[in-house]
């Protein structure tokens, strides 16, 4: 039975690529269904991912979302609601060191120990329109990085277990995504930013929001680590998701994977009409 009704106060947040976004075609249909019930009983829809902001809020236009948070860039930027003009850091949040001086880092360790990777900053929007399937205008916007930097990591386990030790010594880390690696500062996650964005919610509304959180690659285990009830939806890691509170009354894997994956978790946890 749904523990959950469309009638409660709930906060969504949600990884896309691979979860709302199908990993190969980029299509969401399958969730639209629910998107559009969530949307019509206000019920915020937080994306959460390691795309820029740019793309983020090209891809809430499209969804229907203009105005709502996101955390972009692994919850290294926080994008505030578009109704708290009145907070400090208002539009918009950076967690950290910015993407130059992680840039500076990575570039250090590469001629260092001549580590065999690729960062977006290495090649063309062409390269990347090709290594993701995204537009040539999807493409060119996620080369915006404000506070990481995405790699292809074409070296061995352990030349890359090395990297991310070195990494750690400077403050950065090292997190696997879908299909990318994302070095940024080691204060920021998807997990701190839903933690800082549910405590506005409840500041703002003098209410606590049940919180859903749905993902599929390890850089989501702090953001599902931290909701109420999480959703892993099957995902292409080779490493799994793998969660510190691993309860199956909070818990549900789900057997498809992309958007119709992400359809199935809020199937499982939330009662439709």
């Amino acid at each position: 039975m749904p523990q959950l009704s469309l009638n409660d106060a709930l906060l969504v947040v949600t990884d896309l690529d691979g979860t709302l976004l199908d990993p190969h075609t980029h299509e969401w249909e399958a969730a639209q269904s629910w998107l559009t019930q969530l949307i019509k009983h206000q019920i915020p829809v937080v994306l959460s991912s390691s795309k820029t902001s740019a793309e983020i809020i090209t891809m809430q236009q499209e969804m229907g979302l203009t105005g709502l948070p996101f955390i972009a860039e692994n919850g290294a930027v926080i994008q505030l609601d578009e109704s708290w003009s009145d907070a400090p850091h208002f539009p918009r949040m950076r967690c950290g060191t910015d993407h130059e001086a992680i840039l500076i880092v990575i570039e250090k360790l590469r001629q260092q120990h001549g580590y065999k990777l690729f960062s977006f900053d290495d090649v063309d929007d062409k390269n990347i329109a090709d290594w993701t399937g995204l537009s040539p205008k999807m493409a060119a916007l996620a080369r915006l990085l404000e506070a990481s930097q995405t790699l292809i990591w074409r070296d061995t386990d352990e030349r890359l277990a090395a990297f991310e030790k070195q990494l750690n010594e400077t403050g950065l880390v090292l997190q696997e995504g879908g299909r990318f690696w994302h070095v940024l500062d080691a204060q920021c996650s998807k997990g701190e930013a839903i933690n800082w964005l549910k405590s506005q919610y409840q500041q703002r509304e003098g209410k606590r929001r049940v919180t859903l959180g749905l993902g599929d690659g390890p850089n989501d285990a702090s953001l599902l680590d931290n909701v109420d009830y999480a959703v892993v939806v099957k995902g292409l890691s080779r490493h799994g998701v793998i969660l510190k509170h691993d309860d199956p009354q909070r818990v549900y894997r789900t057997q498809a994977a992309g958007p119709e994956g992400w359809r199935e978790g809020l199937d499982h946890f939330i009662g439709r009409e």
